[in-house]
């Protein structure tokens, strides 16, 4: 009884204070000076020797020439020749021009035909639906600011009125996000079934605000897709929602949410940073041997993983060793049988299979990072507007953050995939 107590009292004095999706505050312990996992590389901070920078470059045909002739001599005040100067210096500035709003008109004439009689009317294009409307670059860019650059609707009416001369109001803003969502429905299904049919898929979720009230957003993504959902769940049935059968095509790469591990997949691979970061709160809390044990072990899998070539990945002997060695680990019975400790490990027996998987499957990580990555985004709305008014709005933001960040992860350009895709015609 006494050395639970004297547990308790180290988790108080060293705070709880949650760094990760997975871990609540009440059962966080240890992170009030949370170190980093990632070791010292010995090298200075900045760029190294030998690094190519990047510096502006004078062009060789400037858009224009300002040209400045002496006019006096600054000796005697005699007027000069300007026909005599002589080039000596020559700086160049790159500067924007005003932007003025372009009014395009689309005619359509009829003809008659001379042969038959008949009348002949020229067809406009199809997204052109009212008497005058924004051009599809003009969606674009208000797409591309909201989702991309995360700026709120009224930042955004005041951008398109001081830097583009024109005005518009936040319900318009709201209008076009509304109406680029519904294009881009069509792109987003096909990154959802994309993913569904993917070797490898990484799935995480992370807290953001909906008018007041908790709600979550989900990410499935892959190396070249991004699949986002909202909901106010985070439980089972919202990744049922969006992947009925899971997937059984696919290694599932995530942390120990269980919803996350009750899914459905050909098989699981467990966030290694997110145990690391476990047993990192276990050694500075309880300075637990078996953790630090158990740590050099995982340091050891990630090392021999940067080794291993993809024909090597069945029968490496080293991979056969540390398999046996964590196995050894998971059978040993601790001393001071501390509960936290305990839990841990019952979590890692239960979910063996699915610890070194990615030394079996050269395409596997062994972490959950790149989905961590992709709902920052998610949190950086937050930070910026606080909140998403309505489901509407939320869901907005994840169909087009998922075109977004599958378009960045093929290498195109945003705003020229905002602008193929509002060219579409409308529904």
């Amino acid at each position: 009884m006494v050395k639970v107590l004297h547990d308790e009292i180290r988790l108080l004095k060293n705070g709880r204070n949650s760094n990760t999706s997975s871990t609540p505050p009440s059962q966080d312990y240890g992170r009030s000076n949370q170190k980093s996992l990632r070791e010292s590389s010995g090298r200075k901070s900045g760029g190294q020797k030998g690094h190519e920078g990047n510096t502006l470059k004078m062009v060789k045909v400037p858009d224009e020439i300002l040209k400045y002739n002496p006019e006096f001599c600054q000796q005697c005040g005699q007027t000069l020749n300007i026909s005599e100067s002589v080039l000596v210096k020559k700086r160049q500035e790159i500067d924007i021009p005003p932007i003025v709003p372009r009014v395009i008109e689309h005619q359509s004439y009829s003809c008659n035909c001379n042969n038959c009689g008949h009348s002949t009317t020229s067809k406009l294009p199809e997204y052109l639906r009212g008497n005058i409307q924004y051009s599809p670059k003009y969606m674009a860019l208000i797409g591309y600011l909201s989702s991309r650059q995360y700026i709120p609707y009224n930042r955004i009416a005041e951008i398109m009125k001081d830097i583009f001369n024109t005005s518009l109001s936040e319900g318009t803003v709201d209008n076009i996000l509304q109406r680029s969502t519904q294009l881009a429905k069509g792109i987003y299904e096909q990154i959802r079934l994309r993913v569904e049919q993917s070797e490898v898929v990484g799935g995480d979720e992370t807290g953001i605000k909906i008018n007041g009230k908790k709600g979550w957003l989900f990410t499935f993504q892959t190396r070249e897709l991004t699949y986002n959902h909202v909901s106010f769940t985070r439980g089972f049935e919202n990744i049922q929602t969006c992947f009925k059968k899971g997937f059984p095509k696919s290694v599932y790469v995530t942390d120990c949410l269980p919803a996350q591990l009750k899914t459905n997949a050909k098989a699981h691979q467990i966030c290694l940073a997110h145990l690391q970061r476990e047993l990192n709160n276990f050694i500075d809390t309880f300075n637990c041997d078996w953790s630090k044990q158990l740590k050099s072990l995982f340091k050891q899998a990630l090392e021999v993983k940067t080794q291993l070539k993809p024909n090597e990945y069945c029968e490496n002997i080293k991979v056969k060793n540390l398999e046996i060695k964590l196995d050894l680990l998971l059978k040993t019975t601790l001393v001071d049988k501390n509960k936290k400790v305990q839990t841990f490990i019952k979590r890692l027996i239960k979910n063996r299979d699915a610890i070194f998987v990615f030394l079996h499957q050269y395409n596997v990580p062994p972490d959950n990072n790149t989905s961590e990555q992709a709902i920052r985004n998610a949190k950086v709305k937050m930070k910026v507007s606080n909140q998403f008014k309505t489901i509407k709005g939320a869901n907005t933001f994840a169909i087009l953050r998922s075109v977004i960040d599958t378009t960045i992860k093929n290498s195109q350009n945003v705003l020229a995939a905002f602008s193929t895709m509002a060219y579409s015609p409308a529904e």
